[in-house]
């Protein structure tokens, strides 16, 4: 078990230039803050009225940089959970104070990015830096919303919704979440993808205090696995990250917030409240029962605040006078948590073929170290592996050959034999009980014996046949079985055929005859075990025949490029073909919706030009009338209509520049359908019908890959080309390009998603 260790809670303030220097004020350590309020003069002088607080934390993050912060509060434990131990990373505060931007961050700024994308570039850049390790990565992305719990990555096209709710369980390995979809990220940028496409689907609102407030909790896991590559070890470790965003408390007279808003608000303050109670419950060391059950987001935490974690707080709070009550409750809640103690400890586990494989080479090995040492010692050599059926039959045929006293005594080479030996002796007793059973009961004929055969037959206990015949009774049944003749109507028994006779027989392994007496001959169970042996050797050769080469033969002269390019349509390029269509009708149909609204903003102006030369004639009939400020009525309504017509204008155009960029967009996605489609033709037409060397190279394991451009293609590369692949590399080096590939991959899904939706309407 790990040592108990408290939960470390910090601070960051939100950077304001109207800062309260004299309510707050930092300590030298830069740990402490101090909280001065002032007395409320309308409510009186109260003796008692507490107007200063101090609060002891483990930092205090004051006009920090998201590096800073990520350094100082998130990285030890995400270099602890690669090494086994689990972690929780918590942003609490108050109503727009940062929660989000301090986890995950301005995602379309690289810089700006938060604590979760940098715990998974860390992650990912660990996994480079140990080659000498498996490591597995796995995510997830939970939201609580009004207390019900939603899978932020089921709107992936191979997740889907759930049929049933998603619910919390409980287990001895701890708490999970039925229902909860796990993805597997093999590279950092599939990662960042599953960030931006959870982020996508929570749900914020607008109020006064926050422009894009979130309305629900959220908790990305990160779940690693590590094993090594080198050591063959059962063990292998195990642990998850969770980072965790807390919605902010709503103070409903500050934030306006009314209709559904105010429903969710009511919700997240009362899961706060719960949460805030179990910390309270977790520091008193006198109480035995915490409400984790109370609601859905302190079950779900329940591992992260009691359990094997590693557990840190953010708390972010505002740093005005007018924010003062708010700030003292966050820091109230984050000199609670520091009372909550975990027991962080490695989590190892063992792979139970991994187990059954390393025993069994143990196994083997000590069992060439025995032999090796009876070779020394000049004993015979003894065979430790379990006793075949052959050598079991051997070993019957000796006991039986000991009893008829035809064999003096029987060879002793191993322990597992002087076992057999002693159940073959058990064996041959409870046969001869059987046996004198039945002599007690019936008479045994010798089927050799004609004479005492004919007598059978004449007192009618069996047929013509030599079948035993009966007649059956209440108690049991007689010699034999009663034949169609005696009881006409009951059907005989059917017969076992001979096969089955002589299966049964060989399962017997040397069971005595119980009419003749007689035991069988030595060696007859090894001889049928032999036949059986044969036989089973022979449907082996019979199914391992050589079958007809089901892959059509190569044609000898390849076709023309036209023809295998009409082929590749209907195969490998049938989904390609289907994008390019789709994008096609896309395009075609916003170029059609451009021309009717150019001609929609052409009459419009038509009839702008048209109106304004009336307004101007009515203006200069005024002006020679000499009414100078006083219009009538049909130059008021014209000038009404042209003010009509300028927002009908504006909003057209504004209508036409959207349909230009999507048009833009649409004519770039046609364009890349086009160059992969090309691309892959040439690679499956290269791997069709190019020579059959050639075949063997582009085999998997080689070091040559189909589509891959050639080694002198990258050796001459001018000065051209390499001043355009250098003017791909992002401004911040190259470890932001996941990111922004992730970055431009969600964004081109979201206009994908609304182009279909458009189209649809």
């Amino acid at each position: 078990m790990g040592t108990r260790k408290k939960a470390r809670a910090f601070v960051r303030v939100r950077p304001t230039d109207d800062f309260a220097h004299e309510m707050i004020r930092y300590g030298d350590d830069n740990r402490t803050i101090n909280i001065h309020l002032r007395k409320d003069t309308q409510r009186g002088m109260v003796a008692n009225q507490q107007t200063d607080w101090s609060f002891k934390l483990d930092g205090i993050l004051h006009n920090a940089s998201q590096d800073v912060v990520y350094e100082t509060v998130a990285k030890d434990v995400v270099s602890q959970a690669l090494s086994g131990y689990n972690g929780t990373i918590i942003c609490y505060g108050q109503m727009g104070a940062g929660k989000t931007y301090t986890m995950t961050g301005a995602t379309d700024t690289y810089k700006h990015r938060g604590i979760l994308p940098r715990a998974l570039q860390q992650v990912f850049r660990t996994i480079r830096e140990r080659p000498t390790q498996a490591i597995t990565v796995r995510v997830s992305y939970l939201e609580i919303y009004n207390d019900s719990l939603f899978d932020l990555l089921s709107t992936l096209p191979y997740v889907g919704p759930s049929v049933t709710p998603m619910t919390i369980v409980e287990n001895p390995q701890g708490v999970f979440i039925k229902g909860l979809s796990v993805h597997l990220t093999s590279q950092e940028e599939d990662a960042y993808s599953l960030l931006f496409e959870g982020e996508s689907n929570r749900i914020t609102a607008s109020h006064t205090m926050n422009k894009n407030s979130s309305r629900s909790h959220s908790i990305f896991t990160i779940y690693v696995e590590a094993q090594s590559r080198t050591l063959s070890e059962a063990k292998h470790i195990t642990s998850k990250i969770n980072l965790v965003d807390l919605a902010s408390s709503d103070t409903w007279g500050k934030s306006g917030s009314e209709g559904r808003v105010l429903k969710e608000a009511t919700y997240i303050n009362k899961s706060l409240s719960f949460l805030e109670q179990a910390i309270i419950a977790l520091g008193d060391q006198k109480r035995d029962h915490i409400p984790f059950r109370q609601c859905k987001l302190t079950h779900a935490l329940k591992d992260s605040l009691v359990g094997n974690c590693t557990m840190v707080l953010v708390t972010s709070i505002y740093g005005e006078a007018a924010w003062l009550e708010e700030t003292l409750s966050s820091l109230r809640f984050a000199s609670r948590m520091k009372l909550v103690t975990t027991e962080p400890a490695i989590n190892e586990k063992y792979d139970a073929e991994r187990v059954v494989k390393d025993l069994e080479n143990k196994l083997a090995l000590l069992k060439h170290e025995l032999a090796t040492r009876n070779r020394l010692a000049n004993r015979p050599l003894v065979n430790y592996e379990p006793l075949d059926e052959i050598r079991i039959a051997e070993i019957s045929s000796q006991v039986r050959r000991y009893l008829e006293r035809t064999l003096d005594e029987i060879d002793i080479l191993s322990l597992r034999q002087i076992r057999e030996v002693f159940n073959q002796f058990r064996v041959v007793l409870s046969q001869q009980e059987v046996e004198s059973t039945l002599r007690r009961k019936y008479i045994l004929v010798d089927k050799n014996d004609s004479v005492a055969i004919s007598a059978v037959q004449k007192a009618g206990l069996i047929d013509a046949e030599g079948h035993l015949v009966g007649k059956p009774d209440r108690q049991g049944f007689g010699l034999g079985v009663a034949s169609s003749s005696t009881k006409p109507g009951e059907k005989p028994e059917s017969k076992k055929t001979l096969k089955e006779l002589f299966s049964s027989s060989a399962r017997k392994e040397g069971v005595s005859d119980p009419v003749s007496g007689k035991d069988s001959k030595d060696g007859g169970v090894a001889d049928m075990l032999l036949q059986d042996r044969e036989i089973s050797t022979m449907k082996t050769l019979l199914s391992d025949s050589p079958k007809e080469e089901l892959h059509p033969a190569r044609p000898s002269t390849p076709p023309s490029k036209h023809e295998a390019f009409e082929d590749f349509k209907k195969e490998r390029g049938r989904e390609i073909i289907h994008i390019l269509k789709e994008n096609k009708c896309v395009f075609n149909e916003r170029s059609r919706m451009a021309s009717e609204t150019t001609r929609r903003i052409n009459a419009i102006k038509r009839e702008i030009d048209v109106t304004k030369e009336a307004l101007n004639f009515q203006k200069s009939l005024r002006e020679k009338q000499g009414e100078y400020e006083i219009i009538d009525e049909e130059e008021f309504q014209l000038i009404l209509k042209l003010k009509d017509l300028k927002k009908q204008y504006r909003a057209e155009y504004q209508d036409l520049c959207n349909l230009k960029a999507e048009i833009q967009h649409c004519q770039h996605m046609v364009d890349q359908c086009r160059c992969r489609l090309l691309k892959e033709f040439d690679i499956w037409y290269n791997e069709s019908f190019m020579p059959e060397d050639v075949q063997v190279a582009l085999k998997p394991g080689s070091s040559i890959q189909p589509g891959m451009v050639p080694a002198s293609r990258i050796g001459s590369l001018g000065e051209d080309d390499r001043d355009k692949s250098s003017q791909l590399m992002p401004p911040e080096g190259p470890d932001s390009i996941p990111f922004h590939n992730a970055k431009v991959k969600s964004r081109q899904k979201k206009t994908a998603m609304r182009l279909r939706q458009a189209h649809r309407k």
